[in-house]
């Protein structure tokens, strides 16, 4: 298995295919199986006639990507400006297969698992092992019913990605598979046999205070926390607080889901962190952007630069110690970091260098990531989920 990340930013569309192409395909050396383009929106109309212009080498192998707003490529990060991320990869023993989705040809809920097999070109039998990667529109598909689907069916299955930005509307997405430019829907793609993908998910934030049990709830509302109302927890919270936590509690706080039920203490990964959406002055209920439940057990957490620093440090620790990097990752980072956070580019991909050396590393800043928490996947925010790919068996 061999991987390779370029990046171009060059100020013509078709200029900059042809130098990530080159580059790309020099470091591959042999042919690739894979292709995975992340395109600046910042090429126009251009992007539409994308695969137009791809070279005879890249229109011959599996092809996905989407148009960002921001690309990742080579270990560096391009907001705001032109720029094409091209990574490429030899897949000895793997089986890939693309297929495009819209809400209305989304298999059913109740498909029978050959039925869903045959429908995403999966092979047949237990040791294909699929993965996925997933690129969707935000403005025309649903992803959770797809990701739902995916979880039922191939529970021990990685699926990530992220929803392309760059559009403002409805029909200003493009989303590449194979030959062609979609405008809505999503794209799946599917990994089987000699790969194994694993997920690190990176969600920005820190506990504050203490878990609280939910005591009373109705559907993404919180109307309760240990019995009191949530708007009185949040001022014990603040009037305990440090002044650091102070200065982010009114504008940077979230919600924090334990994912891990039944255990006495919780650390980190064990939290899926949602957005506070309001609150009902009247009651003290907060609005959460999760469905709740009662005596599930949450906790507050506060977000800004340092934290997201600190935590992106912490997950891909998990890469320290380990006898060989990955051959390949992909980056899905949330439009809200880059240097929009941090203040200057390539804070999240010099992270992933430190851990993981010289593995070649492409992707894109998403309007949603997508990435699974405790065996479960979800669309985030803020976040920045790295897809680790090597082969499930030595050569």
């Amino acid at each position: 298995m061999r991987w390779a990340s370029s990046i171009s930013r060059a100020p013509a569309l078709e200029r900059a295919i042809i130098e990530a192409a080159e580059q790309a395909l020099a470091t591959l050396i042999v042919r690739p199986d894979l292709a995975i383009a992340f395109v600046s929106s910042s090429y126009g109309e251009d992007v539409r006639a994308f695969a137009e212009l791809l070279p005879a080498t890249l229109r011959e192998c599996t092809f996905v990507g989407c148009a960002a707003a921001g690309v990742i490529g080579a270990g560096e990060e391009c907001e705001d400006e032109p720029a094409l991320s091209l990574t490429l990869a030899s897949l000895p023993g793997v089986t890939l297969a693309a297929r495009h989705f819209e809400n209305e040809t989304l298999p059913s809920a109740h498909v029978r698992p050959a039925v869903l097999s045959s429908q995403l070109g999966l092979p047949q039998g237990d040791d294909a092992c699929p993965h996925f990667i997933v690129f969707a529109d935000p403005f025309t598909f649903a992803p959770e019913p797809l990701l739902q689907l995916l979880d039922r069916h191939y529970p021990h299955s990685t699926k990530i990605g992220g929803l392309a930005s760059g559009g403002s509307r409805p029909g200003e997405t493009a989303l590449f598979m194979d030959g062609a430019v979609h405008a809505s829907g999503a794209v799946c793609l599917a990994m089987s046999g000699n790969a194994d993908v694993r997920a690190i998910v990176a969600q920005g934030c820190r506990p504050v205070g203490q878990p609280l049990f939910v005591t009373r709830a109705h559907g993404n509302l919180l109307l309760e926390l240990d019995g009191q109302r949530p708007t009185d927890v949040l001022r014990t919270l603040y009037a305990e607080a440090n002044e650091r936590d102070r200065q982010l509690l009114p504008h940077a706080l979230f919600l924090g889901l334990v994912m891990r039920p039944g255990e006495s203490r919780y650390g980190h990964g064990d939290y899926l962190v949602r957005n506070l959406l309001g609150v009902d002055e009247e009651t003290g209920a907060l609005w959460i952007g999760a469905e709740l439940e009662t005596n599930q057990v949450v906790q507050f957490h506060v977000r800004d630069a340092v934290t997201s620093a600190e935590d992106v440090e912490h997950a891909l620790a998990s890469l320290d110690g380990t006898p060989a990097a990955p051959a390949g990752a992909l980056l899905f980072s949330c439009l809200g970091r880059g240097k929009h956070l941090y203040g200057r580019p390539d804070h999240d991909t010099d992270a992933f260098r430190r851990h993981a050396r010289t593995t070649p590393l492409g992707g894109f800043f998403c309007n949603g990531e997508i990435g699974p928490v405790r065996g479960r996947t979800f669309v985030h925010g803020y976040t920045s989920a790295f897809a680790l790919i090597q082969p499930r068996r030595p050569a």
